[in-house]
């Protein structure tokens, strides 16, 4: 079959189920044959290898009950950055990039900053912020042994120097470690929302979504653990729902931070909350 026909039939079968049909069905057919999505409208007229055509079609069939197109050619991009992934942490999200961008306006003027990621995950977050400053000593943190073992691979991946650590959330990190900025993407759904039954969502982790006090339990156990740790004058990064802005700042209020404040992410939501250590 050839290239054209097979991304058009491709496309055909996952309007249904999919808001980018035709980009998941290049993304898919350029995974199998490991090549660009330009040599695709290159070489269009082509006949595809039938083992490639086999691999397509069985990835097709997933994509179609919803599984994302991450976890089908194991990678993602985010930031700057090419990101390896599993189904064993979350898939890195645009609108994470809000969390980079706040934190790195917070240690703007910080030389050599000491920074602390908390559920490092993929190690999406930490990777963006030791890509744009060299200068920092990065660490990031995650319960899962799968997760570190998987930041560090996308850290040599990307010749960027990341310090990842096992730790469920402070437990294994140093008292006496003081950071200038520890930043967070913890679970913050409600275990009951309605929202964890659709979508990709379906197929990430449950342990890195949902969290007990309806969604705001892992928020208030770091903000209540993190001024220990963090330098005088720190700062704390949140990203959570886009329903949640008006709980954190009460949660970081409550606590005695100060100058907190709510970024709204790009499509206008709450999602980014931030506040310094009294």
């Amino acid at each position: 079959m050839r290239i054209d026909r097979c991304l058009r039939e491709a496309q055909q079968r996952l309007s249904s189920v999919s808001d980018t049909a035709k980009l998941d069905a290049e993304l898919l057919l350029a995974h199998c044959m490991q090549v660009s999505r330009t040599y695709l409208f290159t070489w269009s007229e082509k006949d595809i290898e039938p083992v490639c055509l086999t691999r397509f079609y069985r990835l097709l069939e997933r994509r179609l009950v919803g599984e994302p197109i991450a976890y089908l050619i194991g990678k993602q991009d985010f930031w700057t950055l090419e990101l390896d992934v599993s189904p064993t942490t979350l898939i890195p999200r645009p609108d994470t990039e809000r969390l980079v961008e706040v934190a790195l306006d917070l240690i703007a003027g910080v030389e050599k900053p000491n920074i602390l990621d908390l559920g490092t995950g993929t190690g999406a977050i930490a990777l963006a912020l030791a890509y744009e400053r060299k200068d920092a000593l990065v660490s990031g943190a995650d319960c899962v042994k799968q997760a570190v073992e998987l930041a560090t691979r996308n850290a040599e991946k990307n010749a960027l120097s990341v310090n990842f650590i096992h730790s469920d959330w402070f437990s294994e990190v140093p008292s006496d470690n003081q950071f200038h900025l520890i930043v967070s993407n913890p679970p913050y759904i409600d275990p009951n929302d309605k929202h964890l039954s659709q979508g990709d969502v379906r197929f990430e982790p449950d342990s890195a979504l949902t969290a007990d006090q309806e969604g705001m339990g892992d928020i208030n156990r770091i903000l209540s653990e993190a001024p220990r740790y963090l330098h005088d004058t720190g700062w704390l990064a949140f990203e959570h729902g886009y329903d949640q802005g008006e709980k954190v700042r009460l949660a970081f209020a409550s606590r005695g931070f100060l100058s907190v404040e709510t970024f709204a992410d790009y499509g206008g939501n709450d999602r980014v909350t931030i506040g310094q250590k009294q």
